[in-house]
């Protein structure tokens, strides 16, 4: 085994008690809401790596189905992320990643489902298809698979603050897009640092150690992810000014690299 195989979540040890309710209610809406689509769901993100914080931890989840869910069925799964976010205080909402179990295991996959349920994921219901994909290891097709969708992000987000009208929702709107902005300034260095990391400030310790020249961007990043209240003309410069440069410089290895 290669000395840069990236780890797996631990699959095995119990979640935190806390979040231990909402994740048996979550199987339970799930497959009611969609009992014939329903494949394997998984989570993601803090709960998954038992390192959630109640009451400032999103639940994620990706669910993967047999076949495309009907109107009815993704409108029922919206509702699920309304009922919990009133129901459970120990959380701050719901995200669903969707697939098809079809996709997620064509070859052409293999550097973004393959990784994603390999190494980001963890089983809760269903068939794992994370047993079907061996261990991977860092590389910039990982990492560009996984980021180099920074440049959509960046539009719909800069589209949303700069029409908010409410700084609590602007605020939320800030730490979703500095979130993916810091795992993307990791994704330009994961194939030279030879490692992976999910959590927003260990991405902008690990990015800084090869462009130390950012550091004043990532300061401002980093701010807008602890929520602080940052008047909308300088979040809309920010995320312009450094997310171009981000897109620009994904762009700029990917002609290197290929």
């Amino acid at each position: 085994m290669s000395r840069f195989t990236l780890p797996i979540i631990d699959k095995h040890s119990p979640f935190q008690n806390e979040f231990e309710p909402v994740i048996h209610d979550l199987i339970t809406h799930v497959r009611s809401a969609a009992p014939k689509s329903v494949h394997s769901i998984y989570l993601y993100g803090s709960v998954a790596r038992r390192e959630a914080i109640v009451g400032r931890s999103n639940l994620d989840v990706t669910l993967i189905t047999s076949a495309p869910l009907t109107n009815k069925e993704q409108t029922l799964i919206n509702t699920i992320k309304i009922r919990f976010q009133s129901k459970y205080p120990q959380i701050t909402g719901v995200t669903f990643n969707i697939g098809e179990a079809a996709d997620a295991l064509q070859l052409e996959s293999i550097f973004s489902w393959g990784f994603w349920l390999r190494h980001c994921c963890v089983c809760i219901y269903g068939d794992d298809l994370s047993e079907r994909f061996g261990d991977f290891e860092p590389s910039w097709e990982i990492a560009k698979n996984m980021n180099m969708d920074i440049e959509e992000w960046l539009g719909v987000y800069i589209k949303k603050i700069a029409t908010s009208q409410d700084m609590a929702v602007q605020v939320e709107q800030q730490k979703t897009i500095a979130k993916k902005l810091l795992r993307s300034c990791y994704s330009l260095v994961m194939h030279r640092d030879k490692g992976w990391y999910d959590h927003p400030v260990l991405c902008a310790r690990k990015f800084l150690e090869y462009y130390p020249e950012k550091q004043t961007e990532i300061e401002r990043v980093v701010l807008l992810l602890k929520g602080r209240k940052v008047p909308k003309r300088s979040v809309l410069a920010l995320l312009n000014e450094f997310g171009d440069w981000v897109v620009a410089e994904f762009n700029k290895i990917e002609r290197k690299i290929g």
